[in-house]
């Protein structure tokens, strides 16, 4: 089946989900995540041939990997979307015009939603749950690292909605070509919205070559600003878990911004990294009070790349300011618009913070490991949305949904 086959079947197929009953829906996706579970040395056994062919060096292969941990918590997130409420059919407003017409604005879903990702196949799993308890029909276009884990995941959705006597093809998945990405960038006729996961490169690349409409899930450029009056042993704990938990997420920390009257703390602050192996490209002012007491063989000098870039590995820059103000400034031109964290015990401060980054999530006095769907309460999601129109930070199942406007008459007219 080529790709403009796919693209009609899935339209079609589409038509069909807005008779789905919540009940239906959640039926379904509970037998999902049985089979998630059941499957589980079969979705190991795929993914082992992807991760056979990639570099364990390579900063995707985190990405790439699945284990049977991680194949739980897929089967968990799909078990907490069935217990949120469907998001379909809610008034979101409602008034009565002085010609008697009854306006209603109901939420409904966006229709068929496109994405292009590269190698994290949980994003399969992820990708179909939310779109279908959101209403919406999917095609999906993996990259060539996790195409064995790609098919293996589809097949055994495909198989739950035959089982359940559904159409199956409100899931399609692209060949892992380049030209498959390119005519789903085209797919105008057939595809609602587009939402590009993966690098920079990747999100650029699409954003600047879609027909059609794209919601960006930009890459994660994260600071983490101590402040003056910062607390140290908050500041340790958070600056750990940002860059330690999982280096290859988006909220992953990348730049440590430290005010210079706490410079005699920095060691204390990031001594721990150090049981990582995190690599640390400091300015000359962090550097000098490093020196001699961080390991010197993960002690680096920083250079003009070492700013602005999401490592996705354990590196992590630092930057010494004098002043607040700076600190913003910093984040304002190095920043991805995606979580941005503050340590600081002064309430105005905090509140300088929040109104004046300008990013999808900002935190004050936590991790930025936080910026997570299912840790925000939404169930999986479909990405984090770093642009300002319709949708930002994590894309739940609210996010997958527009509206339109009911208008109901008893024969009114319009007169000139």
């Amino acid at each position: 089946m080529n790709c403009l086959e796919q693209f009609k079947k899935v339209k079609e197929a589409s038509r069909e989900m807005v008779f789905l009953s919540d009940s239906v829906t959640n039926k379904i996706l509970m037998c999902l995540a049985e089979s998630v579970r059941k499957n589980t040395s079969f979705l190991l056994k795929e993914n082992q041939i992807d991760l056979d062919k990639m570099s364990l060096d390579d900063p995707k292969y985190d990405r790439l990997l699945l284990n049977a941990d991680r194949i739980n918590g897929i089967a968990g997130d799909i078990e907490n979307l069935i217990k949120l409420p469907l998001p379909l059919g809610r008034i979101l407003e409602s008034k009565i015009l002085d010609n008697g017409l009854l306006l209603e604005k109901i939420s409904v879903s966006l229709g068929t939603i496109g994405v292009i990702y590269e190698a994290r196949p949980n994003v399969s799993f992820d990708v179909f749950a939310i779109c279908f308890k959101s209403g919406n029909a999917c095609v999906l276009k993996g990259g060539s690292d996790a195409e064995n884990s790609n098919k293996a995941i589809v097949g055994l959705i495909k198989n739950v909605l035959k089982e359940n006597k559904l159409n199956s093809n409100i899931i399609q998945l692209l060949p892992a070509s380049r030209e498959a990405g390119t005519e789903l960038m085209k797919a105008r006729k057939y595809v609602d919205v587009l939402i590009p996961r993966g690098s920079q490169q990747l999100i650029n690349y699409v954003r600047d070559n879609a027909s059609i409409p794209v919601i960006e899930t930009g890459a994660g450029v994260v600071h983490v600003y101590f402040d003056k009056f910062g607390d140290l042993n908050k500041g340790k704990a958070i600056v750990f878990n940002a860059k330690t938990r999982r280096i290859s997420v988006c909220n992953a920390l990348d730049c440590l911004i430290i005010h210079e009257d706490r410079l005699t703390d920095l060691f204390d602050l990031v001594s721990q990294l150090a049981e990582k192996n995190v690599e640390i490209l400091a300015d000359e002012k962090s550097y000098k009070y490093l020196l001699d007491k961080y390991p010197s063989s993960l002690l680096f000098l920083a250079n003009k790349d070492s700013f602005g870039t999401e490592f996705l590995s354990y590196k992590l820059s630092i930057k010494t300011v004098p002043h607040f103000k700076d600190a913003l400034n910093h984040i304002d031109k190095f920043g991805s618009k995606h979580s941005e964290s503050m340590i600081c015990e002064d309430s105005e401060r905090i509140n300088q913070f929040f109104r004046s980054v300008d990013a999808a999530a900002v935190y004050a006095n936590a991790s930025t490991a936080f910026t997570d769907g299912a840790q925000f309460g939404l169930g999986a999601e479909i990405g984090i949305s770093t642009q300002k129109l319709h949708a930002r930070g994590p894309m739940g199942l609210e996010e997958l949904t527009t509206y339109k406007w009911l208008v109901r008459g008893n024969g009114q007219v319009r007169i000139p």
